[in-house]
């Protein structure tokens, strides 16, 4: 069974930066395209970031271009994403998810991964 657990999450003020972490068990991500994604209170979960199993290509939502980035660790089996100059409206849950194989054109769809972790919280203050 595949678990994901991300980390990283807090409370920082507009400007700062935080890294998530989200390790995987039970599968090897060096196979996998992986995913952030986010969900503020009262909205639907949007997509982030995806980086391929090679690590070699990212996407990148056009609200985190140039101030997020999505990386990955396959001997930690581990996926990062650094967050730099935070918004107020940065503020969610985000999510780590895990698919074996898929498009580009369907990655940036939470219905094509099928492993989810649980979430961390990230707030970010005015």
């Amino acid at each position: 069974q595949v678990q994901l657990v991300e980390s990283g999450g807090g409370l920082v003020q507009a400007g700062g930066s935080l890294r998530l972490s989200c390790v995987a068990s039970g599968r090897t991500i060096s196979n996998s395209v992986m995913g952030w994604f986010r969900q503020a209170p009262g909205k639907e979960r949007v997509f982030v970031a995806r980086i391929s199993w090679s690590g070699v290509s990212t996407y990148y939502a056009d609200f985190v271009k140039g101030r997020f980035t999505i990386s990955k660790d396959n001997a930690k089996n581990t996926v990062y994403l650094q967050m730099n100059s935070l918004k107020p409206e940065d503020t969610a849950v985000y999510y780590c998810a895990g698919v074996g194989a898929v498009s580009n054109s369907k990655a940036t769809s939470s219905s094509a991964y099928p492993y989810w972790g649980q979430g961390t919280q990230v707030t970010v203050s005015s």
